[in-house]
């Protein structure tokens, strides 16, 4: 019940910002937990692979997605790269992404991580549930080995939530509403004046 109330709650969030940013483009859907269509994140490891239901969006194709993805207890894959940039948020349980030679950095929920496309990593997971949202751009989403990773100039950044500043109510432009805090993970802004 705990994670379901978790998710609800994100689910609002993510159906305010996608509906936000994606209005011309996609209608809003509400799907109950129980019949979400869960799939394997990286089809080619099976059921060794976390699972993964697209929120908006679809990971298969040239274009942006949301996605839930469900990692067991104990999981951690094997070095990897992304053929994308991608950010993750850690709705329950917790996570670990970084180079494969670092020491565990364990987030819980609320933390943040981006992932540069082309930067060898490894991802784990230590909670009795483990979940995250995790967004890309534009698709497809693969996995690929190590041996082809790649620098893009981007780099990584891993935000555990005891280290994320949050905008009260007063700091907020464009919301008004009490009790709503906010915080910048990514991009500019620039465009949203002073703070």
């Amino acid at each position: 019940m705990k994670i379901l109330k978790k998710l609800s709650k994100f689910a609002l969030v993510t159906t305010f910002i996608s509906s936000q940013v994606f209005a011309a483009e996609v209608a809003s859907k509400v799907v109950a937990s129980d019949d979400i269509e869960w799939g394997y994140l990286n089809p080619l490891r099976g059921a060794l692979s976390p699972g993964a239901a697209d929120l908006w969006g679809d990971r298969t194709t040239a274009t942006a997605t949301g996605m839930l993805v469900r990692f067991n207890k104990g999981f951690e894959s094997p070095p990897h790269i992304h053929n994308i940039t991608y950010r993750g948020i850690v709705i329950d349980g917790l996570l670990h992404n970084d180079d494969p030679k670092a020491e565990k950095m364990w987030m819980p929920t609320g933390s943040f991580w981006t992932q540069p496309a082309g930067e060898d990593h490894t991802t784990a997971a230590n909670g009795e549930t483990n979940l995250i949202y995790l967004e890309i751009d534009s698709g497809p989403y693969l996995v690929k080995p190590s041996t082809e990773k790649f620098d893009n100039g981007e780099r990584p950044l891993n935000l555990h939530h005891n280290n994320i500043v949050w905008l009260t109510n007063s700091d907020l432009h464009d919301i008004k509403t009490k009790g709503v805090l906010t915080t910048y993970v990514w991009g500019s802004t620039a465009k949203m004046g002073a703070l």
